[in-house]
Protein backbone atom coordinates (compact mmCIF):
# COMPACT_ATOMS: atom_id res chain seq x y z
CA UNK A 1 0.00 0.00 0.00
CA UNK A 2 1.60 3.52 -1.35
CA UNK A 3 1.32 6.20 1.23
CA UNK A 4 2.92 10.01 1.30
CA UNK A 5 6.32 8.10 2.77
CA UNK A 6 6.69 5.17 0.99
CA UNK A 7 5.78 2.98 -2.06
CA UNK A 8 5.62 3.10 -5.66
CA UNK A 9 3.64 3.43 -8.90
CA UNK A 10 3.97 1.55 -12.11
CA UNK A 11 4.64 3.62 -15.37
CA UNK A 12 4.55 2.77 -18.90
CA UNK A 13 5.58 5.11 -21.16
CA UNK A 14 4.37 4.94 -25.41
CA UNK A 15 2.89 6.53 -28.08
CA UNK A 16 -0.15 6.75 -29.74
CA UNK A 17 0.17 8.07 -33.65
CA UNK A 18 2.25 11.08 -33.29
CA UNK A 19 2.14 11.79 -29.16
CA UNK A 20 3.61 10.55 -26.76
CA UNK A 21 2.50 9.55 -23.13
CA UNK A 22 3.56 8.45 -19.57
CA UNK A 23 0.88 6.96 -17.16
CA UNK A 24 1.57 6.37 -13.88
CA UNK A 25 -1.11 3.45 -12.77
CA UNK A 26 -2.06 3.42 -8.97
CA UNK A 27 -2.39 7.53 -9.37
CA UNK A 28 -4.12 7.87 -12.50
CA UNK A 29 -2.02 10.32 -13.92
CA UNK A 30 -1.11 10.72 -17.60
CA UNK A 31 0.68 13.38 -19.38
CA UNK A 32 1.69 13.80 -22.75
CA UNK A 33 4.62 15.46 -25.44
CA UNK A 34 6.12 14.63 -28.46
CA UNK A 35 9.40 12.90 -26.87
CA UNK A 36 9.31 10.42 -25.06
CA UNK A 37 12.32 11.52 -22.57
CA UNK A 38 9.86 14.45 -22.01
CA UNK A 39 6.77 12.65 -21.67
CA UNK A 40 9.18 10.52 -18.66
CA UNK A 41 10.06 13.53 -17.24
CA UNK A 42 6.67 15.77 -17.03
CA UNK A 43 5.40 12.46 -15.31
CA UNK A 44 7.84 12.47 -12.94
CA UNK A 45 7.53 15.85 -12.37
CA UNK A 46 3.68 15.10 -12.19
CA UNK A 47 4.16 12.06 -9.78
CA UNK A 48 6.69 14.40 -7.35
CA UNK A 49 3.74 17.10 -6.77
CA UNK A 50 1.01 14.68 -6.59
CA UNK A 51 2.95 13.17 -3.64
CA UNK A 52 3.85 16.75 -2.58
CA UNK A 53 0.46 18.20 -2.61
CA UNK A 54 -0.82 14.92 -0.39
CA UNK A 55 2.16 15.67 2.14
CA UNK A 56 0.89 19.06 2.75
CA UNK A 57 -2.69 17.85 4.03
CA UNK A 58 -3.14 17.87 7.28
CA UNK A 59 -4.72 14.59 9.06
CA UNK A 60 -4.00 12.83 5.95
CA UNK A 61 -5.14 9.20 6.75
CA UNK A 62 -7.11 8.01 3.87
CA UNK A 63 -4.41 6.76 1.25
CA UNK A 64 -6.67 6.03 -1.50
CA UNK A 65 -5.30 8.58 -3.81
CA UNK A 66 -2.13 7.07 -4.03
CA UNK A 67 -3.66 3.26 -4.62
CA UNK A 68 -6.26 4.38 -7.45
CA UNK A 69 -8.16 1.55 -9.30
CA UNK A 70 -6.05 1.96 -12.75
CA UNK A 71 -7.77 2.26 -15.76
CA UNK A 72 -8.66 -0.89 -17.33
CA UNK A 73 -7.14 -0.06 -20.92
CA UNK A 74 -3.47 0.73 -19.18
CA UNK A 75 -4.39 -2.32 -16.61
CA UNK A 76 -4.67 -4.44 -19.50
CA UNK A 77 -1.24 -3.16 -21.64
CA UNK A 78 0.59 -3.38 -18.18
CA UNK A 79 -0.42 -7.52 -17.97
CA UNK A 80 0.85 -7.77 -21.45
CA UNK A 81 4.04 -6.23 -21.05
CA UNK A 82 4.34 -8.80 -18.33
CA UNK A 83 2.87 -11.80 -20.00
CA UNK A 84 4.70 -14.78 -20.71
CA UNK A 85 3.34 -14.62 -24.20
CA UNK A 86 2.96 -10.85 -24.79
CA UNK A 87 0.42 -10.03 -27.45
CA UNK A 88 1.93 -7.36 -30.01
CA UNK A 89 0.59 -4.00 -29.11
CA UNK A 90 -0.63 -1.25 -31.04
CA UNK A 91 1.15 1.03 -29.37
CA UNK A 92 5.07 1.43 -29.26
CA UNK A 93 6.47 0.80 -25.73
CA UNK A 94 9.25 3.38 -24.83
CA UNK A 95 9.64 2.44 -21.41
CA UNK A 96 7.47 1.04 -18.33
CA UNK A 97 8.84 0.31 -14.54
CA UNK A 98 8.27 0.67 -11.71
CA UNK A 99 8.80 4.03 -9.92
CA UNK A 100 9.37 4.84 -6.32
CA UNK A 101 7.60 7.24 -4.55
CA UNK A 102 9.68 10.50 -3.56
CA UNK A 103 10.74 10.56 -0.05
Amino acid sequence: MNTPQKGAVRCIIFRDGKTWYGTALEFNITESADDPVIAMLNLQEAIQGYVESLKKIKGLHDFSSLNQKTEEEYEKMWQNLHSARPVPSPYEIYHYGVTKIPA
